[in-house]
């Protein structure tokens, strides 16, 4: 079973989500996964592996971010507010521990989630998300990156496939997005160590957005980190499903140490 609804942020921004799956019996117990899509799409992004997570027996949450989708737009979109946000949907929904799954912004939010709310988030797995400048680092140029097939396949036809998470879409975040990525930022590198979630992330081939020298810091930084790259480009779960699916489901599925 299904269901669609909206919940209201501390600030004001009502946040659309679907909720998905078991709430009864003896899969209940499993902790519920919370999926985060990228800049410019929705949860509708996630539904082949929300599909595929109800059926082995876990709840889903599949949100929409500020700005996109069925979500409200907003005054602003600092990416703390982004992390805040999928917190805050987690407490209204009274959830005490989740799995977080994010992709490109929508995994940053979710590394801000599991350093400011450490004990709430069990599982990490962050695909293709920009790393953060340090101090000193040479400016991230994105343009330089060119898009694979798959992704300009995709984006030619998704007006047909998602009409609505383009419509939907507050371009006026883009440029508050790149900004942000431009700008170093030593809190979010500092507060690495905090995450005490088991954490997987999934970096893409050379059309990816990920920085390998960043990245080696990170996985040093967080206590218990894996890295699984792949070929190809940004978008991992939708143009090599297969092999995302093989990556993320035994990870997510892995009980905790008695």
């Amino acid at each position: 079973m299904e269901t669609s609804r909206t919940t209201a942020t501390r600030t004001g921004v009502a946040l659309a989500y679907r909720d998905s799956g078991v709430r009864s019996g003896p899969a209940a117990d499993l902790v519920p996964v919370v999926l985060v899509h990228g800049m410019g799409g929705d949860g509708g992004t996630w539904d082949r592996f929300m599909r595929a997570l109800v059926s082995r027996g876990r709840r889903v949450v599949v949100l929409d971010l500020r700005g996109h989708g069925r979500s409200a737009r907003a005054a602003s979109y600092l990416f703390e507010e982004f992390g805040s946000d999928v917190v805050e949907v987690c407490d209204n929904l009274g959830l005490s521990q989740v799995d977080l799954v994010g992709h490109s912004l929508g995994g940053h939010a979710a590394s801000l989630a599991a350093q400011t709310r450490p004990e709430l988030v069990r599982r990490l797995v962050i695909e293709e998300a920009p790393l953060p400048l340090r101090p000193g680092d040479p400016e991230q140029v994105f343009s330089n990156r060119l898009p694979s097939l798959p992704e300009l396949w995709h984006a030619t036809t998704s007006l047909i496939r998602h009409p609505r998470a383009v419509f939907a879409f507050d371009r006026s975040m883009t440029r508050s997005a790149l900004e942000q990525f431009r700008r170093p930022d030593p809190l979010w590198w500092d507060q690495l160590p905090r995450i005490e979630a088991d954490t997987l992330i999934l970096r893409g081939g050379p059309g990816g957005m990920v920085d390998a020298r960043r990245l080696e810091s990170a996985v040093a930084a967080i206590p218990r980190c894996r890295v699984v790259v792949f070929p190809g480009g940004h978008s991992i779960h939708r143009d090599r499903y297969d092999e995302f699916e093989a990556a993320a489901m035994p990870f997510l599925m892995e009980s905790e140490p008695n």
